[in-house]
């Protein structure tokens, strides 16, 4: 067996283990996002953006989310215009991700899509055909850019949205595409007509709920 074929038989299969072997994997520098494009194995829009929207789904963080919006709007823009294969800008490329951000990326993926990605089916197949993914890569670029606005959970809602839609891309579940379509568009539309005072009364009874 050669060196080549050995390696490639030590990565897992499923894109959420996948996730876990590289951050288990990655050196103590971390990656550069070019090189955990190449990582992930797999040159598809639907991959690199589940990716991307696992650090993006962390409630009450700040800076990295809107450090990988652009990058994944980008993505998406490109899924809107029908691109057969994802292009990354070298200046996003050359971003680094450190060892500890990829370990985190994958546990937080095993822990809240795993199970999704088990029960995951091609279903509603039109909607992750050629046409529906570039529809979806457009609603995909309003997400990633509420993520910019500087407001508590701006950025959980819509990369819980864009990695639930990701996953149906993947393995063509139109339910999950559906899923991901609609929380991201109730947020969008929360976000337009509640705007800030609302999302601080959404916050304070989370937090009221919670007994804080």
């Amino acid at each position: 067996m050669s060196d080549a074929s050995a390696s490639r038989s030590d990565v897992p299969e499923g894109l959420v283990a996948r996730l876990v072997h590289i951050g288990e994997s990655a050196p103590e520098e971390g990656l550069k996002l070019g090189a955990f494009m190449e990582a992930l194995g797999e040159r598809a829009f639907g991959v690199l953006l589940f990716a991307l929207a696992i650090p993006v789904c962390i409630p009450f963080l700040y800076g990295i989310p809107q450090v990988i919006s652009l990058p994944m709007a980008a993505l998406a823009f490109q899924m809107a215009m029908g691109r057969p294969e994802p292009w990354m800008p070298e200046k996003f490329a050359s971003r680094n991700l450190s060892k500890q951000g990829l370990e985190k990326m994958g546990q937080q993926a095993k822990r809240w899509f795993g199970w999704i990605e088990a029960i995951a089916r091609p279903r509603l197949l039109f909607l992750s055909g050629p046409t529906g993914e570039r529809v979806v890569g457009g609603i995909f670029c309003v997400f990633c850019l509420s993520i910019l606005t500087p407001l508590p959970l701006t950025n959980s809602t819509p990369g819980v949205a864009i990695a639930i839609g990701s996953l149906g891309l993947i393995t063509r579940d139109g339910l999950l595409i559906l899923a991901g379509l609609v929380l991201g568009l109730i947020w969008i539309g929360i976000l337009v007509i509640g705007g800030p005072a609302l999302i601080y009364a959404m916050i304070e009874w989370v937090r009221g709920a919670m007994g804080r």
